[in-house]
């Protein structure tokens, strides 16, 4: 049996003409305009600055007011004593609620 030829140039217009079929779609999709959204402002978060007793293991045990750090290593030495695991003080910013 002899095969049938296939030409190239039908080849090439049958792969034009599904491209062809496959932008016109896209462009039928594109017309649709999707709705604009404004933006939300972002929000300003406001922070506060405290001292902060922590165990070793980094379990925060007190706050204190900025303000009172002496009192803050206080408490870190006084939990400290005793052979216990050693206690220290470090800043934290925790967010101010909204009043």
């Amino acid at each position: 049996m002899a095969r049938r030829v296939v030409s190239r140039k039908d080849k090439i217009a049958q792969a034009e003409s599904v491209e062809a079929e496959k932008t016109a779609k896209k462009k039928k999709k594109a017309k649709t305009a999707k709705r604009k959204t404004k933006a939300k402002p972002a929000t300003e978060v406001r922070m506060k600055m405290y001292w902060g007793v922590f165990s070793q293991s980094l379990k925060r045990i007190a706050v204190f007011e900025y303000d009172q750090k002496s009192e803050a290593e206080k408490r870190a030495a006084e939990l400290s004593k005793g052979g216990k695991s050693p206690h220290f003080v470090q800043k934290v910013k925790e967010e101010v609620g909204i009043e």
